[in-house]
């Protein structure tokens, strides 16, 4: 673990090379974490990877470890994935194609533009319960109406501390018991996370503008792209993941796969991690494949159903 010092922010990160050595010569996979949360709920994932890949996890500016006091970050987009891509080239990830970049939730809109910077480095990407929508009036209305759910949770969001709120709360995120240690953790993120990081993230994630531009980025990506649902997700609704993946599967001519988990929601790295682990590993294995045999070698399982 360590600080990678910007203008930003000091970024703290998690390399699992540095206790292990013999992880620089595996590929690397790079997390991305969702809103108002830090690094941590990565570990029973990277634990379970940590044989077979190098896996590095950090906290962006406004959550977890990562100190912004005396920076001025700004929280776009652009301004995440800036730290993230300094990050990238400080441990080297930039310079042969070795890097698998994993996003979820809002962390899916800053991977698929970190992807969009490192397509010479990029082995594949998973964007896990970030999806799309229609243009309609109904879901313009809908954005409207969450935008200001999130101004009111953020002013009154130390009352999920308390049952029966704090309960409630988890359950919404997971569909799955995950254990008082990461429940614990959800909350504290959550609650201290920085307000302006934390409601600027909530708004630019439902941004129409911001939506159109992830989707035309993930189209674009040029390496295997799999995206990941759990069917029970009553955070996102589930149906903008499959759009997003039907949306690439129509227009983009590199493989893309779509896992759905039937019974998760939120967070299937800590409803399910050996099964979101598998998944991610068959994608990982597939994607090293792909980039090692010419075009039409191999076909990717287009979808997966996990019960």
């Amino acid at each position: 673990m360590g600080y990678l010092a910007s203008s930003r922010c000091r970024l703290f990160y998690e390399d699992t090379a540095e206790h292990d050595p013999a992880l620089m010569d595996k590929p690397a996979v790079l997390f991305v974490n969702g809103w108002a949360i830090s690094s941590r709920y990565w570990k029973p994932l990277t634990e379970l990877l940590g044989k077979d890949f190098r896996c590095i996890t950090y906290d962006q500016s406004g959550t977890g470890r990562t100190l912004i006091k005396g920076h001025k970050p700004s929280f776009t987009i652009d301004g995440f994935a800036d730290e993230a891509a300094e990050l990238i080239e400080h441990l080297g990830l930039h310079s042969s194609r070795n890097l698998h970049i994993v996003g979820h939730s809002m962390g899916g809109m800053v991977a698929t533009e970190l992807c969009m910077r490192y397509q010479k480095a990029l082995l594949s990407a998973t964007i896990t319960a970030c999806g799309i929508f229609e243009e309609t009036a109904f879901t313009s209305l809908g954005l409207f109406f969450l935008g200001g759910l999130i101004d009111v949770s953020m002013q009154f969001r130390n009352i999920f501390q308390v049952e029966p709120l704090r309960s409630l709360f988890i359950k919404r995120a997971a569909a799955k018991e995950i254990g008082r240690e990461y429940s614990d953790i959800i909350i504290e993120d959550f609650t201290q996370s920085d307000r302006d990081a934390t409601n600027a993230v909530g708004k630019f994630s439902i941004d129409p503008e911001a939506l159109r531009a992830y989707t035309t980025h993930v189209i674009a990506i040029a390496s295997p792209v799999l995206c990941c649902v759990g069917m029970e997700d009553h955070t996102i609704p589930p149906e903008g993941t499959i759009t997003l993946f039907e949306r690439r599967k129509a227009r983009s001519k590199a493989p893309t796969s779509l896992a759905r988990f039937m019974s998760l929601g939120h967070l299937p790295m800590l409803e399910d991690t050996a099964g979101y682990g598998g998944v991610l590993k068959k994608h990982f294995d597939f994607a090293e494949q792909f980039y090692k045999k010419t075009p039409g070698e191999i076909q990717p399982c287009e979808q997966y159903m996990i019960p």
